[in-house]
């Protein structure tokens, strides 16, 4: 007689029980077979192999401004992209954006990731396979980094060793670098070739500058392909209106000139205020060398193109051509047709007189020329992308 409360197990019942499981094991086992044998069934992220007639490149900073123009751009050429961006600068839009135009598997993949933590950076190279490195990644604001230098020095010097160790450690041979014209300072004579002397004048350049003084370095002992591109004042944006130029309220007062002029044109801010009229140019105010973000980033296709084992380049991209921030406010009006009030105040900290480029290295070694050059139009181009865009990539 059993005691209360307790109960034998029936031994049929048990062996009904391990039946069913065996069964379920067989079924998952087949399905799993199943699975592999279909011909949709991947188990290896096509992003951490090597593919033969496919180049795989890493584009930091791929959701800012420019960094998501030069992945559209790769990603029309065939090329298979790997975005990674705190987002601290960049837009989630914007990549959304990409990955709605190229949602094919293997084709784009965004990762959240500060390049100031080597951890995560070691973990990005070891777990995909590169090709090449577009280096973007950077705050970039002339007035910003004079008044905190020390975040320059970190996000684009030390962040630029970072991705520069792990490059070397899993053998990715080929490194484009986005540089600035901002690391020759105030040159004597115009206009600035690549033999120019750099004396960065702002903790800016100077910060790009110790960045590009670590690559050559480094490259003097390795094999590693180096293109620097050393580019001058951005504007413009997709022709066919996908994307555009976002930056962050709060970082305005820091912004381009572009921005400024938009906003006013929108009422956002009230009028433009132009900062230095005494400058020892034409019209008093500084004198800039524009280049359309549409052929900087031909000129990064091309660089990457042509990069080669072993062997450095150096190039200056901008149009050749200068432009007073007086002339740049009246193509602004005309653009957005606009009647922009501008108050004119004391200088900036760091900015200097006059910049513009000699592209004639570029252009014979890379056969690669400016094409966008009307002020006008690239400013109407942009200018529509912010007319459809009011909020940034937050409206459409």
């Amino acid at each position: 007689m059993p005691f209360s409360g307790l109960e034998y197990a029936d031994p049929k019942k048990k062996g009904n029980l391990i039946g069913k499981i065996l069964l379920a094991a067989a079924l998952t086992a087949l399905c799993i077979i199943m699975l592999k044998q279909s011909p949709s069934f991947n188990t290896t992220n096509v992003f951490s192999k090597h593919e033969e007639g496919v180049t795989h490149v890493l584009v930091t900073g791929g959701a800012g401004y420019i960094g998501s123009h030069a992945a559209l751009r790769l990603l029309k050429d065939k090329y298979r992209v790997t975005i990674v961006d705190n987002l601290s600068r960049g837009n989630l839009g914007a990549v959304k954006v990409l990955q709605e135009l190229f949602p094919e598997p293997g084709r784009l993949q965004f990762i959240y990731a500060d390049l100031g933590d080597a951890k995560a950076v070691n973990k990005i190279f070891s777990e995909n396979a590169f090709d090449a490195v577009i280096h973007f990644a950077a705050v970039a604001y002339v007035g910003e980094s004079t008044l905190d230098p020390l975040k320059y020095y970190h996000n684009i010097t030390s962040n630029t060793l970072v991705v520069l160790e792990s490059m070397a450690a899993k053998g990715v041979k080929t490194l484009i670098y986005s540089s600035t014209c901002a690391t020759y300072g105030e040159p004597e004579k115009m206009p600035i070739t690549e033999e120019t002397p750099q004396v960065p004048i702002n903790p800016y350049g100077k910060a790009k500058k110790m960045a590009e003084d670590i690559i050559l370095d480094f490259s003097k002992n390795s094999d590693m392909g180096v293109m620097i591109l050393r580019y001058f004042n951005v504007i413009g944006s997709d022709p066919e209106g996908r994307l555009g130029e976002a930056p962050r309220p709060e970082l305005r007062n820091h912004g381009r000139i572009s921005g400024a002029c938009f906003d006013a044109a929108r009422g956002i801010i009230n009028g433009l205020k132009v900062k230095g009229t005494d400058y020892s140019t034409a019209d008093g105010t500084c004198v800039r060398d524009y280049i359309d973000v549409n052929d900087l980033v031909d000129a990064h296709v091309k660089a990457l193109e042509r990069a080669k084992p072993s062997k450095v380049g150096i190039y200056n991209v901008g149009t050749g051509k200068g432009r007073s921030v007086k002339d740049f406010v009246e193509a602004c009006k005309k653009a957005t047709a606009a009647d922009i009030k501008v108050d004119f105040e004391p200088r900036r900290p760091g900015d200097y007189a006059e910049v513009y480029s000699d592209p004639t290295k570029i252009r014979r070694e890379l056969n690669w020329t400016a094409t966008h050059t009307d002020l006008q139009e690239s400013l109407g181009i942009a200018w529509r992308w912010q007319k459809a865009h009011r909020d940034g990539y937050g409206s459409t």
